[in-house]
């Protein structure tokens, strides 16, 4: 049994699409798996309608794929509902058109431009007319958990000593220091995203596959095998080692 995750994809159509060859060249060597999307489709990059409108046709053609929700993408749903309703996980000093977010580049490819530069009741209205509410269903159905064998999936984390089945939605879209200083097993290896970092890294009790598609980096994929991971490069599995 093994299962394949793909990291954090921030608008970035082409990488994602480069990420699924990757994960098909393995599949004809070794077989099929279910693909695990770790969530933060929107935001920052430069076409998450385009994103959105991939993952959700394949979903239709009944491809073997989990997509989670990560944080941007609850930001972009509640931003269309209600765009003054505050965001738990969120500083107060910040909203999802501020340019640290990147809602901005999510409205413009729906085109709605120069988002982040107009008042916020304009630019929300363009949105509305703009955004297909299918879109919004889509994101607002997307769970925030997947279980396979070894492994547990969210976008940002767990909250450590809490059982997973009573995680709050914020903690698993938005943690980060809790959970990522925490050395302890959590019985199964949890497989996330949300935190930036140089390359996919196994910690042992956590896997971190966020490589930063969000600012210039890649978007990685991985194939894990019980408790095995490998990461999936133009040449094939290199063997992910447990970092202290």
């Amino acid at each position: 049994m093994h299962s394949y995750a793909i990291g954090d994809i921030h608008g970035h159509i082409d990488l994602l699409r480069a990420a699924h060859d990757r994960i098909a060249d393995d599949m004809a060597r070794h077989g099929p798996g279910p693909i695990i999307h770790v969530g933060d489709l929107v935001d920052r990059g430069p076409d998450c309608r385009g994103v959105i409108d991939y993952l959700a046709a394949g979903m239709v053609r009944g491809e073997n794929w989990i997509i989670l929700k990560g944080n941007h993408d609850r930001m972009f749903a509640r931003f269309l509902r209600d765009p003054f309703e505050a965001e738990p996980g969120l500083r107060s000093d910040l909203g999802y058109l501020n340019p640290k977010i990147g809602g901005a580049a999510t409205l413009a490819s729906y085109g709605v431009r120069n988002a982040a530069d107009r008042p916020v009741k304009p630019v929300h209205a363009e949105a509305m007319a703009a955004v297909p509410p299918t879109h919004v269903t889509f994101i607002d159905n997307l769970p925030v958990m997947h279980r396979f064998d070894e492994a547990v999936f969210v976008h940002a984390g767990i909250r450590p000593g809490i059982p997973l089945d009573d995680q709050s939605e914020t903690d698993l879209l938005w943690i980060r220091g809790p959970f990522l200083d925490d050395p302890l097993p959590h019985g199964p290896l949890i497989v996330h995203g949300h935190t930036a970092i140089d390359r996919p890294t196994l910690y042992g009790n956590r896997l971190n596959i966020d490589s930063g598609a969000a600012y210039g980096g890649p978007l990685s994929a991985v194939v894990i095998e019980g408790r095995d991971v490998f990461h999936l490069t133009a040449t094939g599995r290199v063997a992910l080692p447990i970092t202290p």
